[in-house]
């Protein structure tokens, strides 16, 4: 006898051993958990598989990179013939023998303590105008961000025409208004601060993150600030920017990052004449270090120079990032 009822097959199922001479049609379920790995792990293959070239060319270039200057650091490393001598710690013992990279580290320092903020506030500043345009949103945003693309030896050459002492376009308009514009590129007061002005005309990448981070601020939250009296500048601080503060602790981390290893604006308004006729103010630590690897060819201190500003950039990153659990607000704590 074949049984065909549904109920009559879970019953004798049910029920124990059927009775002889009765056969039952059983239903297997599929194996949806081994479906379910062999997809995920097909996906997961797929997804290494795009990743692969940015692997390869991290373990290649970076990270191959990375240890082959660790490993000359301690070495007299000649790039001519590729040989090495061991050196010990002899180059790390300079880097607190040459004032130069004392000098340098100093300017460096000093010029990020000066850049980050002017630059977080200027694209902040920019990005708020933004936001509150309706029509035309879109040109102004395509505008203010092509000087992002501009290559930077371009922008370097429009700068030393507007920042010339004599008959720069800057101190021009300063004369008109009654203002005796500095000796930009000469004066070593002023040396630093012409950097951050070239460094601020590329401020367009931080303008767009603090942009979107602005359409994320909900709405709902300016009405009811509205409703209770507060003005814009109570909203802005008391609901902008906490709102918008992990968006500013990201760019201050990437800028403060950026802003150690300054070395393009340096480099191409004071050095790249290849003379040390420019003021030891312009001495930036990556300029220096360019120097000692490419000029000098002591790649061996250059490498220990190269490891003192990675150890230098984390533990300023470790401090921020600790600091920044008082300050930085995300939108899914309580």
């Amino acid at each position: 006898m074949v049984v065909t009822d549904p109920a009559s097959i879970t019953g004798a199922a049910d029920s124990g051993p059927s009775a002889p001479g009765t056969t039952h049609t059983k239903t297997s379920r599929p194996p949806v958990k081994r479906r379910r790995s062999s997809a995920a792990r097909r996906e997961a293959i797929t997804g290494y598989l795009f990743i692969a070239p940015w692997i390869i060319g991290f373990l290649v270039f970076t990270a191959g990179a990375m240890i082959f200057s660790l490993v000359i650091s301690f070495s007299d490393y000649n790039v001519a013939t590729n040989a090495s001598r061991p050196a010990g710690v002899e180059n790390y013992a300079r880097l607190f023998d040459d004032p130069k990279v004392a000098v340098s580290l100093g300017n460096t320092l000093f010029y990020a303590v000066m850049a980050v903020p002017l630059e977080i506030v200027f694209a902040l500043l920019l990005a708020v105008l933004l936001a509150r345009l309706g029509r035309g949103a879109g040109f102004f945003r395509t505008l203010y961000y092509l000087p992002k693309m501009t290559p930077a030896v371009a922008t370097a050459s429009v700068f030393l025409l507007l920042l010339n002492g004599n008959t720069g376009a800057i101190n021009r308009g300063l004369a008109a208004i009654g203002i005796e514009g500095p000796q930009w590129l000469i004066d070593p007061a002023w040396v630093k601060p012409s950097i951050v002005l070239m460094t601020l005309w590329g401020v367009s990448g931080t303008m767009v993150i603090f942009l979107a981070a602005l359409k994320n601020v909900p709405v709902e939250l300016y009405e009811v600030a509205a409703l209770d009296g507060a003005g814009p500048i109570r909203r802005f601080f008391a609901i902008t920017v906490p709102m918008i503060s992990g968006a500013i602790f990201f760019n201050v981390i990437v800028l403060t990052i950026a802003a150690l290893q300054v070395f393009d604006q340096a480099y191409l308004l004071f050095w790249r004449d290849q003379t040390n006729a420019s003021p030891e103010s312009s001495l930036f630590y990556g300029v220096y270090l360019f120097q000692q690897a490419f000029r000098q060819f002591d790649f061996g201190f250059a490498s220990a120079m190269a490891w003192l500003l990675f150890v230098i950039i984390m533990l300023i990153t470790l401090v921020q990032v600790h600091f920044s659990r008082r300050f930085v607000f995300y939108g899914g704590e309580r």
